[in-house]
């Protein structure tokens, strides 16, 4: 019954063990982050917000289009 147990362990022991451990390889996991620095922040913002724009014109002409398509075709049809 007990020769599952490590090293007379309990659940509890083994338990905050692995804990411990989680916490402890976030930290080296968190000490390997490189951060970008201001100037390559600010840039990687203007090619989003660019992207976000041509992205939303393009929505909004095909919107545009559909919806005139759509009116000639209820026209048509009316």
């Amino acid at each position: 019954m007990a020769e599952n147990v490590k090293n007379n362990e309990t659940g509890a022991a083994r338990y905050f063990k692995r804990v411990a451990r989680f916490f402890r390889d976030c930290k080296l996991e968190i000490k390997k982050i490189v951060w970008p620095t201001p100037k390559a922040a600010f840039k990687n913002t203007g090619v989003v917000l660019v992207t976000i724009i041509v992205v939303a014109l393009f929505v909004f002409l095909l919107d545009t289009v559909f919806m005139n398509l759509l009116g000639l075709v209820m026209d048509v049809a009316g």
